[in-house]
């Protein structure tokens, strides 16, 4: 197996830094999936199991000059790795003035993502810094389980508020209680609401929007529920929280997809990167 790839344009390179920073807030550890035309982040906990699940993808086109791979067959041209998404934060954050970024997949004293930042200099040699992150190489067998994640048959599916002003509003809630309700129709209506024996606190957002997905080949129960029936799920507020503030993709589209008492399916789309986050619903 053999990847190496460079970047050199200063907005890519930044672009890609403001992603990986994301992936680093929302787990400690995930996989990297690397193909010939895209990059994965997956984090797969079962969410039926209470945990939460992450799918970023990236067309590597719109970020690198240079991109090379050799999978573990020709058959199977992709490579899988295991590794800790702070690590790799941490390493891009010295390139903030970078000439070019190469990084690279070595064998070390174990399988390595290297990052080579070249730094301007005063001098005519560059400056070369270098970093090791450790990986875990996963082997073909285990790939089935980090396929891409179904769309869930929502019950309602609405466009979020103003991102800032969401973490904002959830911010003041979570002194309140440790746990928030979600609610939403398909009336462009949503609700955030917090119930404890001391407090009752609700922050009602309205004509957000609903998308279609129509256009895209699935017809889902939403379509025949009442549009002004709420749909509802309680979900822990710390990872709410921990989602909304760990953003830095600055989506054109930010979209909540509830299932009723089941999960709260999010999906931040910009041009050249998707992400989806599951939350589950608390009983």
């Amino acid at each position: 197996m053999k990847f190496r790839a460079k970047i050199v344009d200063v907005g890519c390179l930044n672009h890609f830094t403001r992603i990986v920073n994301t992936i680093s807030k929302l787990t400690k550890s995930c996989i990297l999936r690397l193909t010939s035309d895209k990059l994965f982040f997956i984090l797969s906990d079962k969410v039926a199991s209470g945990g939460v699940a992450l799918w970023c993808q990236l067309f590597q086109g719109n970020f690198f000059d240079e991109f090379q791979i050799e999978g573990v067959s020709a058959e199977y041209n992709e490579i899988y790795l295991e590794l800790t998404p702070e690590n790799l934060s941490r390493s891009l954050k010295t390139s903030q003035n970078a000439k070019a970024v190469k990084i690279k997949l070595t064998m070390k004293h174990c399988p390595c993502i290297t990052i080579a930042v070249e730094l301007p200099s005063l001098s005519s040699h560059s400056r070369i810094v270098t970093h090791d992150i450790p990986v875990s190489i996963i082997p073909r067998k285990l790939w089935n389980d980090f396929e891409e994640p179904c769309v869930p048959d929502f019950d309602v599916s609405i466009y979020l508020p103003v991102l800032k002003t969401m973490k904002s509003v959830v911010e003041r809630m979570k002194n309140l209680s440790n746990h928030i309700m979600i609610e939403a129709n398909q009336n462009g209506e949503m609700n955030l609401k917090i119930d404890t024996d001391m407090v009752s606190v609700t922050t009602h957002f309205k004509e957000l929007g609903n998308p279609s997905w129509v256009e895209e080949g699935t017809q889902p129960d939403s379509f025949q529920r009442d549009p002004t029936s709420m749909a509802k799920v309680k979900i822990d507020i710390k990872r709410l929280l921990q989602f909304l503030a760990g953003q830095q993709v600055n989506p054109s589209k930010a979209i909540c997809n509830l299932v009723n008492k089941k999960v709260i399916h999010f999906v931040f789309l910009h041009e050249d990167v998707s992400l989806q986050y599951f939350i589950p619903a608390l009983v």
